[in-house]
């Protein structure tokens, strides 16, 4: 076998075939992927990695392999050398893998100097380095078991008939079928359980470095089947027990890796560990037990290079979804395809809430801008819910927004599949009659918790007259809102939110220590004076590990105040710099905050925490160039107008909200009762509590139209993160699934270095197409110099 290995090799980079086959392969890879315009180019796709080319060398690989393999029995047969190299004390089985082997060998000869477009993509990264080695490993072990079985299929066409050419459009076509035949066949019969037994859907998860066992099975059953026909095909085959059990475990090993799904291992090998899917959304997968159908409407054959990268990264995230459950199926539509029906989809989009992008794309030098839609329309069992592909934040580039939306992705579709799936069973109630927020300017933060929980108000004037009860009722509810109170709370409805919260029970706090409403500064004089607020709750949240001081926070990073500037209808609109609007953000991955928006803050209140068992996050700070101001205090419009020192400004990041996670001990322990209430407990069993120093982070704008989206200022026009950190925050509070960690995974996109590209580009288009012809004529003239060397002698 060995000696046949040889010959093979030997003749191969003995005739000027070869490196004529392998320098074609090599100029071919080159100009799609680094000179010519389009979706393989790699330099202007922008990302540092080597997908166009673990996706353009099926194709290539379709023709180079017949182009090795063709003439390994064909030449045999036609020189008539055939017999007599099966006359050899050697088996038949030995005799196909000599010749498998040494194509093979060559194919991994051919790939060597693209190791060179690895070493280009390193140093194109942005940093230097920045690709993910595990992946790139890992879509090159896809490529190598690819290739084993088209060699396995070439070399068996080589049988099949005495001239090259005939075995080369052989091989072409059953590498071709075998690859996108059984595809096309799932297509036309609309069954896709078909398309399992076709190359492309085993190699399309390992060429991004997803290593299943499942599909290694399948392409060494290929490769065995076809090394067995090739062998019966080879001279007068007698069966032996050997052929039997060769041929019968290749079909069981194809069996397995296509029938025996739950026998299997699974190795992501990116270094972000992206395409694992978290456990909570595998359950929300499994639980799909009827057909859900996503139309993801990020099509288009002209979207900017960021947002094919998001759209790649879609599509194989329901892939992966797919593979997990039959019942999800995907289609991919663009409405803006047909300029007919172009103005009318766009109105019934809109019109149904998916709200466009406007991105502007350079091509030929001229800027255009084109119009996408990245939203995803999930269905199931008659139910619709829209999915959102985009994750935007203010300042952002176009990097940052496709970093931002790839990490989001599984969550926004985990999110939305699962109010689909389940059956909505948590309950929250609105505290009311201590003066809280009315339903107006909480409404659009209720409309979207709707679609998760059950939402009612619940009053504790009760409590004055049966306390008991109060307790009761409340004890139905999971979690309990009190959204900007401005009257105290008396200590027998402390006592009840304590008992509440001892019993397991969740409460989001959000609390203005101040008074004071920037509402209130539009009037004649455009000023209000901010007091303190005394809520009753010091003690309250003292006992958990929390103070709200009664002092604002400003801060030189915050959002802008919209102020006619001039006089009469000379005036004007104009931004300006308001530093008692903190915008809010964290360094902190927790889930509630990671990955989210700046949230604007109003008059916020600092918190402090104090040492005691209860565990504290902070979720959200104040930019580091703040101070504290201490009330009462005269609020004017005019500091507008005013130079702030910066000087002044030397409090540091101040704490915002805080969530507080653990066993409570009870406020009233070894304290005089308000209240006789049954069954008191001391301390909690493990629950949690968020408390945020600002009761307008949860305040929607009221318009002539009704209420508006929560986080959006109409005078600026900009939107902030407030409503998705307080969906997070109570998604969290009472998640016992885990659903809200997935945000916590950090998805690392690598992009490259443009300034780089636009300095070098033709260096580095030279030395991916130039050098691996070099080092192949290089090595063509060793090898043939050492042979001439050998047989001289």
């Amino acid at each position: 076998m060995i000696a046949i290995l040889k010959k093979e090799i030997n003749a191969f980079f003995a005739s000027p075939i070869g490196y004529l086959v392998i320098g074609l392969f090599l100029v071919l890879n080159g100009l799609f992927l680094w000179l010519f315009k389009g979706e393989f180019n790699i330099l202007d796709n922008g990302f540092s990695d080597l997908s166009p080319f673990f996706t353009l060398a099926p194709w290539v690989f379709i023709f180079l392999i017949p182009a090795v393999t063709m003439r390994s029995f064909s030449d045999e047969k036609k020189q008539g050398t055939l017999e007599l190299l099966l006359t050899k004390p050697i088996s038949h089985l030995e005799v196909v893998l000599g010749k498998y082997l040494g194509a093979l060998i060559l194919i991994i000869l051919a790939l060597i100097p693209t190791i060179l477009y690895v070493f280009t993509v390193s140093q194109l990264g942005n940093p230097v380095g920045n690709i993910d080695a595990g992946s790139t490993f890992g879509s090159y072990l896809g490529l190598l078991f690819l290739a084993g079985a088209y060699t396995a299929i070439g070399v068996y066409a080589s049988t099949i008939s005495d001239n090259q050419i005939v075995a080369f459009i052989i091989a072409v076509a059953l590498c071709f079928f075998f690859y996108f035949g059984f595809n096309g066949i799932a297509d036309l019969i609309s069954n896709d359980s078909i398309s399992a037994f076709g190359m492309e859907s085993h190699y399309k998860s390992m060429s991004r470095g997803v290593i299943d066992t499942r599909d290694l099975l399948y392409f060494v059953s290929i490769t065995m089947l076809f090394i067995v026909f090739t062998t019966r095909a080879i001279g007068n085959f007698k069966i032996k027990p050997l052929h039997i059990v060769a041929f019968t475990l290749s079909l069981l090993a194809l069996n397995m890796s296509l029938l025996a799904a739950s026998l299997f291992a699974r190795f992501d090998l990116t270094e972000d560990n992206r395409y694992t899917l978290n456990e909570s959304v595998i359950t929300v997968i499994d639980a799909i037990d009827t057909p859900m159908i996503v139309d993801v409407f990020l099509e288009g054959d002209d979207f900017p290079t960021e947002f094919r990268k998001l759209k790649t990264e879609t599509k194989q995230l329901l892939e992966e979804f797919s593979a997990t459950n039959s019942n999800v199926k995907f289609n991919f539509i663009d409405p803006l395809e047909d300029p007919s029906t172009r103005e009318q989809n766009m109105q019934s989009l809109n019109a149904r809430g998916f709200t466009p992008m406007q991105m502007r794309v350079k091509e030929s030098g001229k800027t255009n801008t084109k119009i996408i839609f990245p939203w995803a329309l999930a269905s199931y069992n008659g139910q619709t819910i829209k999915v959102r592909l985009v994750k935007s934040k203010i300042g952002e580039t176009q990097q940052d927004l496709v970093s931002n939306s790839v990490q989001h992705l599984e969550y926004a579709f985990a999110d939305g599949f699962s109010k689909l799936v389940f059956p909505k069973k948590r309950k929250i109630a609105f505290l009311r009659g201590n003066g809280q927020l009315e339903d107006k300017y909480v409404a659009d933060f209720i409309r979207t918790l709707r679609d998760y929980y059950f939402i009612a108000p619940f009053t504790l004037d009760s409590v004055s007259s049966n306390a008991q009860k109060t307790l009761n009722d409340l004890k139905n509810y999971d979690l309990i809102i009190s959204a900007k109170p401005n009257q105290p709370f008396s200590e027998a409805e402390k006592q009840v939110i304590d008992q509440f919260t001892m019993q397991g029970g969740k409460s989001l706090w959000l609390i203005d220590a101040v008074a004071i409403d920037k509402d209130s500064l539009y009037n004649d004089s455009g000023t209000n004076v901010a007091v303190r607020q005394d809520l009753n709750l010091t003690d309250f949240f003292f006992s958990y590990g929390v103070r709200v001081n009664p002092v604002m926070v400003s801060t030189l990073y915050s959002a802008p105040i919209t102020l006619a500037i001039g006089d009469g209808s000379d005036s004007q609109l104009q931004d300006l710099r308001w530093p008692y609007s903190p915008l809010a953000s964290t360094n902190s991955k927790h889930p509630i905050v990671n990955n989210i928006d700046y949230v604007r803050f109003d008059f916020a209140n600092q918190i402090d925490t104090l040492k005691n068992s209860i565990s504290k996050t902070i979720l959200l700070e104040s930019a580091p160039l703040t101070k504290l101001e201490g009330v009462p205090s005269q609020i004017s419009l005019d500091l507008v107008t005013q130079e702030q020192d910066p000087k002044t400004f030397n409090k540091g990041n101040q704490t915002l909200a805080v969530l507080l996670e653990g066993e409570f001990k009870s406020v009233y322990n070894n304290r005089v009762k308000p209240i006789d209430l049954k069954d008191k407990i001391n301390t909690s069993n493990a629950t949690k509590m968020i408390v945020i120093a600002d009761g307008d982070i949860i305040k929607n704008e009221v318009s002539k139209n009704g209420p508006m989206e929560l986080g959006f200022d109409r005078r600026s026009l900009r939107t902030y993160g407030n409503k998705e950190f307080l969906l997070n925050a109570v998604n969290y509070l009472l998640d016992d699934d885990g659903l809200i960690n997935i945000r916590s995974k950090e998805i690392n996109i690598a992009f490259m270095n443009q300034d780089k590209i636009a300095a070098e580009k033709t260096k580095w288009q030279a030395i991916n197409i130039i050098l691996p012809l070099v080092i192949l004529g290089f090595f063509g003239f060793i090898f043939n110099f050492l042979r001439k060397k050998r047989y001289t002698k």
